[in-house]
C-alpha cells in the first residue's frame, strides 16, 4: 500500500480510485482524528499522495475548502451505499469546484485521447486530478462500489467486493454488529431502527 493509505485500511479501491477513498478517509469519525485539522499534518499527506507539490504551503483556508471537499464526496459515497442523495446545497464546494476546474485534452502517440487535470498552484492543482479520478471511476464501474459505512458514527470509505455489491459496513465486526445491536434494541423498544 502507498504511504498515505491509513494502515487500517482494510477494504482498498483498486488505483487509482484509492486516492480518492484515502482522501475520504483522512478523517477518522470513531476518534474524531482529522489528517486535515492543522496544516502540517495536512500538507505530509497531501504531498504523499502527489496532491500538492513538496514545500508548498497550505493555509487554513485552504484547508476548511479541502475538509469541505472531503465530506462533499463523503456525501457521494452514502447515496452508493443506499443512502439518501444529498441536497444540491450540501454539495456546493464539489459543485463550484467542478464548474472552476479546467481539465484539458492530451493525444498520446498510440493516438488515444486522455482528459487529464490542468496543473495548478497549491491544493488547485489537486481538485482536477480528484474529480477525474472520480469520473473514470464512474465510466469504468468502480464507483459504485466505493461506499461510506453505513455506521453515521463512522462514515469510513471502503470499497464493496461482494458479489452482490450490498456491502453497508467498513466492517461487519465493529460497525456492522454495532449498529445490528442498536436495531435490535431499538426493535425491542418498539422505535425505528437506524441505517
Amino acid at each position: 500500500m502507498p504511504p498515505w493509505v491509513p494502515a487500517i485500511e482494510s477494504k482498498p479501491a483498486p488505483m487509482p480510485l484509492l486516492l480518492v477513498q484515502a482522501f475520504v478517509n483522512t478523517y477518522e469519525g470513531d476518534t474524531d482524528e482529522d489528517v486535515l485539522r492543522e496544516p502540517e499534518s495536512a500538507r505530509h499527506w497531501l504531498t504523499e499522495a502527489a496532491l500538492l507539490a513538496p514545500g508548498a504551503a497550505v493555509g487554513p483556508e485552504a484547508l476548511a475548502f479541502a475538509r469541505a471537499v472531503r465530506e462533499n464526496v463523503r456525501a457521494l459515497l452514502v447515496v452508493n451505499a443506499g443512502g439518501p442523495p444529498p441536497r444540491p446545497r450540501d454539495l456546493e464546494p464539489l459543485t463550484g469546484l467542478a464548474r472552476r476546474c479546467r481539465p484539458r485534452l492530451r493525444l498520446e502517440a498510440s493516438g488515444e485521447v486522455r482528459l487529464e487535470a490542468e496543473p495548478g498552484g497549491g491544493l488547485d492543482g489537486a481538485w482536477p486530478k480528484l474529480l477525474l479520478t472520480i469520473r473514470d471511476a464512474q465510466l469504468d464501474g468502480t464507483w459504485q462500489r466505493l461506499k461510506a459505512c453505513g455506521n453515521d458514527d463512522c462514515g469510513w470509505a471502503f470499497y464493496d467486493r461482494s458479489h452482490s455489491r450490498r456491502g453497508r459496513w467498513c466492517d461487519m465486526s465493529s460497525c456492522g454488529n454495532r449498529i445490528k445491536n442498536r436495531n435490535l434494541r431499538t426493535r425491542q423498544r418498539g422505535s425505528r431502527p437506524t441505517r
